[in-house]
């Protein structure tokens, strides 16, 4: 399994990405830019990070966002793979490259609700297993159709449980354990530790798509 990204001490450092000019595009192309950018702008205005979260015994459904959007979904590797790439979007509202990236580092955490076109993604309460008694919650905006330095955000969230019944092991103070789970502090670095990998990451495809359209 691999390590939680969010408390290791060897995450990439921020890359220097540096910024494209827009290309030229048809106006279909510029349609879609236009309403990407309007659906990014009211994402950005209505989703907003939350301060104390719900009870998570409460019986709820969580609604399971789909990286293809809408209904029927749009086909990221289809004929028009290559017009797409160019755009770097892919048929999405941001860029592709950060979108994907960012689905990777998030892989190992519960997935709560992907949004493509305004390029939300918001995930459920993660425990790692070498730490039962403490679970992380990430809220990602991606801000930008270009892979830029700046164009991810990352809020992180953190719960510590009190054991009500003292020392325990992890079977006695895990998910059903006793004690309640209270709010607790995150490392001013951690957000930006996960914004590097995601940024690292986000390069990485970008190089591998050069190289295979070559």
């Amino acid at each position: 399994m691999a390590r939680f990204p969010l408390t290791s001490a060897q995450l990439a450092t921020r890359p220097a990405i540096s910024r494209q000019p827009a290309s030229g595009r048809a106006r279909t192309a510029l349609l879609w830019g236009m309403l990407g950018a309007t659906l990014l702008l009211g994402a950005c205005a209505g989703v907003k990070p939350e301060a104390t979260f719900p009870d998570p015994d409460e019986d709820k459904r969580y609604r399971y966002g789909s990286i293809l959007g809408g209904e029927g979904g749009f086909t990221l590797l289809g004929p028009r793979r290559a017009e797409a790439e160019t755009q770097n979007t892919q048929g999405i509202g941001v860029n592709s490259y950060l979108w994907r990236a960012s689905l990777d580092t998030l892989a190992f955490m519960p997935i709560v609700s992907a949004d493509p076109f305004g390029g939300v993604i918001l995930t459920d309460w993660y425990s790692p297993p070498e730490t039962p008694n403490e679970r992380f919650k990430v809220n990602l905006y991606i801000l930008d159709r270009q892979l830029r330095a700046d164009g991810v955000r990352v809020s992180v969230f953190r719960q510590q449980r009190g054991n009500a019944g003292g020392g325990g092991t992890a079977a006695s103070t895990g998910a059903q354990g006793a004690g309640d789970w209270r709010d607790a502090g995150v490392n001013t670095e951690t957000a930006s530790k996960l914004e590097d990998t995601i940024l690292t990451r986000a390069r990485q495809l970008r190089i591998a798509q050069t190289a295979d359209s070559r």
